[in-house]
């Protein structure tokens, strides 16, 4: 039986029928990777206080198929189809990009939005190959709006699709920065371990050596949780809040994911982040935190060099930001949907 979440309190296996312009927002992570739950309840959050007009419906990629035959039955002109953001267009995950085409595919004559998303399509014969069954999919649908978080996908979408792209940030950056008055203490390393990773055992061994100076404490995590085998809006929000807990602790984070450097932006917390293995993280940092007096890129190798970034980053100030009005095209792309209601 599927489950539809209308509301994050409990899930429903029927959809509602009411005269209310639906929100149907497909492909929400069942799977425990926290940054890829915390995209799917900062798009909440932005459509239920941007746009409260709407009833805001998520749909677990799990029950993709189901889903789709049961909004068919159910969606009107006034809704929109949505496919969560946040992850990755392309070829590394194949099951996710299948479910999106199914997605795009199916609802041609509603406006139709990829939330932000960064994009790669691997230069070998399958990566190629999936990127021409995706070209063929979103072509159908000539109301879908494909939305970049970074400049390079923004790019390469605007190059290898005929659909309209914009530009906004991850949808992470939607949600407020908060101060916990905590106490800092410590260092976290928080590291892919999945076909992303690139930084060398090495160096992190070195920097490890080098932020242990007889005091800190280490300590070493990935932002997908093995403590759970499955969330839901349910409770997601719960174990993203015990998150930024958790970074809002440290002196220092380490990371090779570009969401933890979300959560330390969001914590005041100071980050170093290295690169992935198609460079998402390191563009969208330049594109919308780069300005972040306590967080910064890298690509050096040289611990030296690494160790007076980390002391830079230690003792900066903190200053607000909020880049709430770089998410104007999205609204405005909604705003003149609901226009046309009238």
């Amino acid at each position: 039986m599927p489950n539809y979440f209308v509301e994050t309190t409990k899930a429903v296996s029927v959809l509602p029928i009411n005269s209310r312009p639906k929100f149907f927002a497909f492909g929400i992570p069942s799977y425990t990777n926290l940054g890829d739950q915390a995209v799917s309840l900062a798009s909440r959050k932005y459509v239920e206080a941007e746009f409260p007009e709407f009833q805001y419906i998520e749909i677990l990629e799990d029950d993709n198929d189901q889903g789709i035959e049961a909004v068919k039955q159910i969606i009107t002109s006034q809704d929109i189809v949505s496919f969560v953001g946040g992850g990755n267009m392309g070829s590394l995950y194949t099951d996710h990009e299948s479910a999106r085409r199914k997605v795009f595919a199916t609802f041609v004559n509603n406006l139709t939005i990829s939330f932000p998303q960064s994009i790669h399509f691997e230069e070998t014969a399958q990566g190629q190959k999936e990127l021409q069954l995706s070209q063929e999919a979103y072509g159908r649908n000539p109301h879908l709006y494909l939305v970049a978080r970074d400049g390079q996908s923004y790019h390469r979408m605007q190059t290898i699709f005929k659909n309209r792209v914009l530009f906004t940030p991850d949808m992470v950056l939607y949600l407020k920065p908060r101060d916990f008055h905590f106490k800092r203490s410590g260092a976290l390393f928080a590291l892919r371990r999945d076909g992303e990773k690139v930084v060398s055992d090495n160096l992190i061994v070195a920097m490890k050596n080098l932020l242990n100076d007889g005091q800190r404490a280490i300590k070493q995590t990935d932002t997908v949780l093995d403590t759970v085998d499955r969330i839901t809006p349910v409770t997601r929000e719960k174990l993203f809040d015990h998150e930024l807990t958790l970074f809002a602790h440290q002196e220092m984070i380490i990371t090779d994911r570009w969401h933890a450097m979300v959560f330390s932006a969001l914590t005041g917390t100071p980050c170093l982040l290295f690169g992935n293995s198609y460079g998402k993280g390191k563009h969208a940092y330049i594109d919308w935190l780069e300005h972040v007096n306590w967080i910064d890129y890298t690509d050096e190798t040289d611990p030296k060099r690494l160790e007076d970034t980390i002391n830079r980053l230690m003792v900066s100030e903190k200053h607000d930001f909020d880049l709430g009005p770089d998410f104007g095209q999205l609204h405005d792309l909604i705003a003149r949907h609901l226009n046309t209601m009238k």
